[in-house]
């Protein structure tokens, strides 16, 4: 099977993952308090139209990186990593993993997996596939257009999420943040 075949099937499957993500695991009400504040739609729309005008650009552009007969490889790589990685937040998470920001009145504050390590693993899962989707073009522009406005948005989103974090559980919440980072392992 040829990188490209494995490209489309991974990255298709992921949009279909996000898809499903979305209308399964989105908070409607009961035990959870939803205090999302419109982040999930906003980061919809930042997601799809980076992505969109990625794609578009990829196609008008040149192909401008060095080594760019290896970015495809790297960026398959990159792919299966952000996957991995947001699949696994995801799935430590279990029930209380919501598509929109929100809290459960039983949830606790998970410290295993990757939330031994970063608080929103999920997110740095999506940013690594952000940034897998810029390296495949093989453009800079391309891989601007795919990283910045979404990290802004899902840095946005972090902040939301920080505050009803902190307002569900309190100092443990507090205490939980100076021990761990926020996205990016021993750095931010």
């Amino acid at each position: 099977m040829s990188l490209s075949i494995w490209w489309t099937g991974l990255y298709l499957g992921w949009v279909a993952g996000e898809i499903l993500i979305a209308v399964a695991t989105r908070t409607r009400g009961g035990e959870a308090k939803s205090q999302d504040r419109g982040t999930q739609i906003l980061l919809w729309i930042v997601i799809i139209a980076s992505l969109t005008l990625s794609e578009f650009l990829e196609h008008t552009q040149r192909s401008n990186m060095p080594f760019h007969h290896w970015l495809r490889p790297v960026s398959l790589a990159l792919l299966v990593a952000g996957l991995i990685v947001r699949i696994s937040a995801i799935l430590t998470l279990g029930r209380f993993f919501t598509a929109n920001v929100a809290t459960h009145t039983t949830q606790t504050i998970v410290r295993r997996g990757l939330y031994r390590v970063v608080r929103h693993p999920s997110y740095l899962g999506m940013e690594i596939i952000f940034v897998a989707v810029g390296v495949h073009a093989r453009n800079w522009l391309c891989l601007a257009v795919c990283v910045i406005p979404t990290t802004l948005a899902v840095l946005w989103r972090i902040h939301v999420e920080e505050a009803a974090l902190r307002s569900h559980f309190g100092d443990a919440y507090v205490e939980y943040s100076r021990t761990t980072r926020r996205l990016l392992p021993g750095i931010y």
